[in-house]
């Protein structure tokens, strides 16, 4: 399928008008839109927010003409079904517009190219698939979701050059410059959620929020903690919007648990062997939850048991000009049961951003 130069200048411009939800339309994708008649834009929107009208919605309401004739680029498939809004397929063919460009198929399996194929059948010319890899990255999270039932996980580490995330007396606060913990919190903001475990609740006391920039909505927190141990005092329980993930629902913990539900936390029970938490199932409960993002931020134990169960799908890593010593703590622990004897087994990365912030080196990388 050939698309023009200018097909390709008004699909950029609806998905640089998508990234303006970057933060706030979870569980829903990031969608933009541009409607043209004649060679020139007459109107464009973006869906801001779950419940809000979609992008093609906004885009219509906001035409100061007829969109008679028009076509319109949208970074994701018109939806065909009722949810909280009407279908975007009907409003466009009650608009007569007679083109409809999309940059991707809604994997949503209600829409599915439904969408699409309702407006094709309504005499409206359709075509798909420009821009497509840009659009996919910008909803993966959607993406994952709704193909895999889970969602996109992002494992986020800040280290010195030799590796190490803290001195052996846990002291970690900060490798990093405040210019890269700044950064790390524009993912935080787009992350649907924010996970850590139990050690670093205990060692760190973090609190999981957005800090560093404007927003609108704050991620769920979820904590990894196998025997409820989460002191009721924790930072990460203030102001609510935590989600427990435990292994254990015995009479023992019951009073654990009544604590931390009266602290505002919902305890979920997800038993893996030995007394671990269930981390693929939890990554499915959250999927379940709409949850599209997770931005992972935890010590080598949690780290290397995601590694270790295939749960991560890309690296975040911050690396500082300074070296900590053997004696401090590493990125990551998967356990001697997982040491490599041969460089053949060492788990493969493709490096898909590399910057550099103030002093540091920052790397954006996806397992092969």
């Amino acid at each position: 399928m050939s698309f023009s130069a200018d097909d390709r200048r008004f699909m950029m411009q609806a998905l640089q008008l998508a990234q303006r939800g970057m933060n706030t339309t979870t569980p829903n994708p990031r969608v933009g839109c541009v409607i043209v008649k004649d060679g020139q834009m007459i109107s464009e929107g973006w869906h801001e927010k779950t419940g809000g009208p979609h992008a093609e919605a906004v885009a219509l309401a906001n035409l100061t003409t007829k969109a008679t004739g028009a076509t319109v680029y949208v970074t994701l498939e018109p939806c065909s079904h009722v949810g909280r809004t009407p279908p975007c397929a009907d409003a466009l063919i009650a608009a007569g517009v007679t083109r409809v460009v999309a940059a991707i198929e809604d994997p949503n399996p209600q829409v599915a190219g439904q969408g699409l194929a309702r407006l094709a059948a309504a005499g409206i010319a359709t075509e798909c698939g420009l821009l497509s890899d840009e659009a996919h990255e910008l909803n993966i999270g959607f993406v994952s979701r709704m193909t895999r039932g889970r969602p996109w996980l992002r494992l986020k580490i800040a280290a010195s050059l030799d590796g190490k995330t803290a001195l052996k007396n846990g002291v970690s606060q900060w490798i990093t410059s405040a210019e890269s913990r700044r950064d790390a919190h524009h993912w935080r903001a787009r992350s649907c959620a924010l996970l850590t475990g139990i050690g670093t609740v205990k060692d760190d006391n973090p609190r999981l929020t957005v800090r560093e920039i404007n927003t609108s909505r704050q991620p769920l927190k979820v904590v990894v903690d196998s025997q409820l141990q989460t002191p009721p005092d924790a930072a990460v329980l203030a102001n609510g919007g935590v989600l427990i993930a435990c292994a254990t629902d015995h009479a023992a913990r019951r009073a654990a648990h009544d604590v931390l539900a009266a602290a505002g936390a919902e305890i979920v029970v997800l038993p893996a062997a030995h007394g671990k938490v269930d981390l693929a199932a939890l990554l499915i409960e959250l999927g379940q939850r709409g949850i599209n993002e997770v931005l992972v931020e935890a010590g080598a134990r949690l780290n290397g048991a995601l590694l270790r169960e295939n749960c991560v799908d890309e690296l975040l890593l911050y690396q500082a000009p300074l070296l900590l010593g053997d004696a401090a703590r590493g990125m990551i622990n998967e356990g001697r049961q997982n040491e490599l004897t041969a460089l053949a087994g060492a788990r493969r990365l493709r490096v898909v951003e590399r910057r550099i912030i103030s002093a540091d080196f920052f790397i954006r990388a996806r397992f092969l």
